[in-house]
């Protein structure tokens, strides 16, 4: 695992750091952490969105005829790691962006690519993609939401719910059963729907810790004109699991955030004292914050063991599953013992929110048991029954 950088990597860092350095504000930095992402945080996000698009520095992995930037893997890694340490706001369009514009690029028409692939990267478009329904999260085979051709058109009955941005989203990559007669993950198609299209609902979901990102969706007798089908009918579940190379070092994200909330957390433990005694003095304190230190630089490796698959053509799929999986585990720690130690305080402060948000790191972007799954027959060989 080789991870030294060329010069032409290192002066990309260089020149990112500097145009980071020369346009991403204060503003844009706090409507990233916007627990709710008000109407004028989200519109911050959209103008950065258009920025760093423009300037050439959005959706690093794809081909620059479609608003990309076609880079290597490790400009991939540097731009990753760049970005996540200045605190740059994720993109609005980051499903879009990492899932569904690369499955554009496999299975879409020319016109699509053109037309729809651009506006993405700018966030003129905000898309969301519907997988998970009510009785169908990590088992998309299970999906129920129908739909069936008539003429030119599909009409389309059904519930999504968690749809990351659905009540903001204009466009969604919908997964939907099209032939329910044969098994389950065959019958699936998926399509590319108009989130204006009469028949569709979409209400903001609040969560937890008071933040409203999602989205439950319900769609009746929605009709979608039949063009757009993404992918062969019932070829959904081959769109779904398909992975392009095109972005291999996002894995970069994992450890470079957890690095980040780690300084934070030694910084805001700094002032704080235990029994009269500064915090960082304890000994127990010491010992977990150390203990979370190895946890973190674990993830890293994991991370990189991962990116340095997919550079050499290996499995990196196992790897990055295990990533996943340590680290929502290693946020979900973090985030108890900042509470713990910290204290609960106003539902503003950073780390009350975060140890509400952090239950949800073991199920978003795949539950860790099926993430263990892929660990287990993958990496350690065992058979899948």
């Amino acid at each position: 695992m080789d991870f030294s950088y060329p010069p032409h990597v290192e002066q990309l860092r260089g020149e990112l750091r500097a145009w980071l350095g020369a346009n991403l504000t204060d503003e844009i930095v706090r409507a990233g952490r916007g627990r709710d992402m008000s109407d004028a945080e989200f519109e911050v996000r959209r103008a950065w969105d258009a920025t760093v698009a423009d300037a050439g520095w959005g959706a690093m992995s794809w081909p620059q005829e479609y608003g990309g930037r076609g880079a290597s893997a490790l400009e991939q890694l540097v731009h990753a790691e760049e970005i996540t340490r200045a605190r740059t706001p994720l993109p609005l369009n980051v499903i879009g962006i990492n899932n569904i514009g690369p499955a554009i690029m496999q299975y879409g028409t020319e016109a699509q690519k053109r037309e729809l692939l651009p506006r993405m990267v700018r966030a003129d478009d905000i898309w969301c993609q519907g997988m998970s329904e009510p009785e169908a999260g990590s088992d998309l085979a299970s999906l129920r939401t129908r739909a069936v051709r008539e003429g030119d058109h599909f009409i389309v009955n059904g519930q999504k719910v968690w749809t990351s941005l659905g009540h903001r989203a204009d466009w969604c990559q919908l997964y939907v059963r099209t032939d329910p007669d044969v098994p389950k993950h065959k019958g699936i198609s998926c399509l590319i729907v108009d989130m204006r299209l009469p028949g569709i609902e979409a209400r903001p979901l609040l969560t937890l810790n008071g933040a409203a990102d999602f989205a439950e969706v319900f769609l009746h007798e929605v009709r979608v004109p039949a063009d757009a089908l993404l992918g062969p009918l019932d070829g959904g579940w081959q769109v779904a699991t398909t992975t392009l190379s095109h972005e291999r070092a996002g894995a970069a994200r994992l450890y470079a955030a957890q690095q980040l909330q780690l300084a934070d957390l030694v910084a805001d433990l700094a002032g704080h004292r235990i029994d009269g005694r500064p915090a960082l003095e304890d000994t127990a304190t010491l010992r977990r914050l150390g203990e979370l230190a190895v946890q973190v630089d674990y993830l890293e490796l994991l991370c990189k063991r991962s990116i340095s698959a997919a550079i050499h053509g290996g499995d990196a799929l196992g790897s990055s599953s295990l990533a996943k999986s340590v680290w929502a585990e290693v946020g979900q720690a973090m985030a108890e013992f900042a509470f713990d130690v910290l204290g609960p305080r106003q539902v503003t402060d950073r780390w009350s929110r975060q140890r509400l948000a952090s239950r949800s790191l073991t199920i978003a972007g795949g539950t860790t048991q099926i993430n263990k799954g892929v660990t287990a027959t993958r990496v350690l060989g065992l058979p899948r029954k």
